[in-house]
């Protein structure tokens, strides 16, 4: 076996036919990682000249002109062959070393344990203990959840071999619904252009400072577009309403109601019914003045309601980031969204609908279960990746970490 670097075209080839690839690991992310001040490498290990193992390396200067190295998602390696992991990490040890680099951190798109809808581990499912025994055993130190950068948990849903009818008869009978009522009042799910992207990072803002997150700049999403786009990687899409339509809608839905209360005869068996009616032309009322109120305060007959980003690399397509206006939040369009892209995947030959982040440990109900609780109304599964790890490389790890901690207590 033999290490070396490789090219950017020979990562690629490689990469575009490994069942462990991700989007963080293509290296088109090299040139976001590059506008940060980070180097780029691509390496592998090969037998007889052909790639039996790879990795697209970032780096980057820290103190004492020394490098941290990441590998974002990991190797691209048969993680079943421990001794390949071995003779991988001996080699980037020595590679990394050799460019002054102190660690090396790494985040493999590998399942720990299967689990299921609940996030209970599936009897006789993957278990890749194993892997994460191997790694520890060659001195990667797993990094504490609250230090993680990407996202460790999430929620999937199966779409190889299913038909639109399935999935939606698979919901849950909420989720269905809500997906039902959001089509019925006439949500339009459109897919923006790069110079609307203004727009989608508007929503973002808003979500973020009602949410305590921090927003990415407009040029992260504009260099996203301009990286994948081309090669239908990734998709922008924004929620509108036009509510001139939507009272439109509303009228005919009430004028029906009305009707059906003057075909009712006045016989006492009827006044429930009649009620029952009387109540839902109240709703649709009050529905249709606060569509007029929406109308008068925003002077605009048609409103963005939410927006979504997704990543669409086979076998999966990714929920990657959303935002919503929280006084349209009622109309639950996200619920529409999801939908789209999952009647998208099936029809362009996507296995996975990946809705991507959940909280850690959800059996104990964290602050952040209502993420959860929506991914899980459209009937998918829980994944659990096995974690971050960082490898020291040189005895500045030891003395960063220490300083890192110093700076933290003192922030506190």
């Amino acid at each position: 076996m033999k290490f070396t670097e490789i090219t950017e075209k020979e990562y690629t080839k490689f990469w575009e036919n490994h069942p462990n690839k991700s989007f963080l690991s293509s290296p088109k992310i090299s040139k976001l990682r590059e506008k940060n001040g980070w180097k780029t490498f691509y390496v592998a290990l090969k037998e007889k000249e052909k790639i039996i193992a790879s990795a697209m390396l970032f780096a980057h200067k820290r103190h004492f002109n020394v490098y941290e190295f990441y590998a974002p998602r990991g190797f691209l390696i048969d993680f079943n062959n421990l001794d390949y992991i071995e003779k991988f990490t001996e080699e980037l040890k020595k590679f990394i070393k050799e460019k002054d680099g102190y660690v090396l951190r790494i985040d493999p798109y590998l399942i720990n344990k299967e689990r299921d809808l609940d996030g209970n581990i599936v009897e006789n499912g993957i278990d890749n203990t194993k892997v994460k025994e191997k790694l520890k055993s060659l001195g990667y130190i797993e990094v504490p959840k609250e230090l993680k950068e990407q996202v460790g948990w999430m929620f999937s849903l199966n779409l190889k071999g299913k038909t639109e009818e399935q999935i939606l008869k698979e919901m849950k009978p909420g989720t269905r619904n809500t997906i039902r009522k959001a089509e019925k009042i006439g949500i339009d799910v459109r897919e923006i252009s790069y110079e609307e992207l203004g727009e989608f990072q508007n929503i973002m803002e808003e979500t973020s400072k009602r949410k305590g997150f921090a927003n990415r700049q407009l040029s992260y999403y504009q260099t996203m577009y301009k990286l994948f786009h081309d090669t239908n990687e990734i998709k922008y899409f924004i929620t509108t309403l036009n509510l001139k339509e939507y009272i439109k809608r509303l009228s005919k839905e009430r004028k029906e109601k009305e009707d059906k209360i003057e075909e009712l005869s006045d016989a006492r068996h009827n006044e429930g019914v009649k009620k029952g009616l009387q109540n839902e032309i109240s709703s649709i009322d009050k529905r249709i003045r606060e569509a007029q109120e929406i109308i008068q305060k925003t002077n605009k007959e048609s409103i963005n309601l939410s927006g979504s980003m997704f990543i669409l690399i086979k076998p999966e397509i990714i929920y990657l980031s959303s935002g919503n206006y929280e006084e349209y939040l009622k109309f639950n369009s996200q619920y529409l969204i999801q939908w789209e892209l999952i009647k998208y995947g099936i029809k362009n030959g996507f296995s996975k609908h990946n809705f991507y982040g959940i909280p850690e440990d959800i059996n104990t109900h964290p602050k952040d279960y209502g993420i959860y609780e929506f991914k899980r109304g459209f009937n998918g599964y829980v994944e659990e990746l096995i974690g971050e790890y960082e490898l020291p490389i040189k005895p500045h790890y030891y003395l960063l970490k220490l300083i890192h901690k110093l700076k933290n207590r003192r922030q506190k």
